[in-house]
């Protein structure tokens, strides 16, 4: 099973949707990561081989986060930041694509579609 963790631009609703759906899921903030650097949270997803999800686009470089070089990174950009509108994109990309179909990969989702960025057959897992 794929274990989530939510940056902390992300709330507790997220938390029941993900846990609703049958994800193991915990919030950076929750972790005693709330502030901290990108960097820092970043290297504590990938030693816990968790799921990322973020609303960060710092986390869009695939320069930085080549797909398949970490557990899968889901990227929301819903065209605001209410919490609705965060909860509708997380929503569809679940009824569309279980988490461990994007794992290893980068998935930029809007509220009508999910681009993908897959590992490539020479990228070192």
């Amino acid at each position: 099973m794929i274990s989530v963790k939510l940056d902390e631009n992300l709330g507790r609703s997220a938390v029941e949707v993900l846990r609703a759906a049958g994800y193991p899921t915990e919030r950076a903030t929750d972790e005693g990561l709330s502030g901290a650097k990108d960097p820092l949270v970043w290297q504590h997803v990938c030693q816990e081989g968790r799921f990322f999800i973020t609303l960060d686009l710092d986390f869009s470089d695939v320069r930085r986060f080549p797909p398949g070089t970490h557990p899968g990174l889901l990227l929301l950009r819903p065209k605001n930041r209410s919490r609705d509108a965060v909860l509708h994109v997380l929503k569809r990309v679940l009824q569309e694509h279980p988490l461990g179909n994007l794992a290893g990969c980068l998935a930029v989702a809007d509220e009508h579609r999910t681009r993908l960025r897959r590992p490539s057959s020479t990228t070192p897992s």
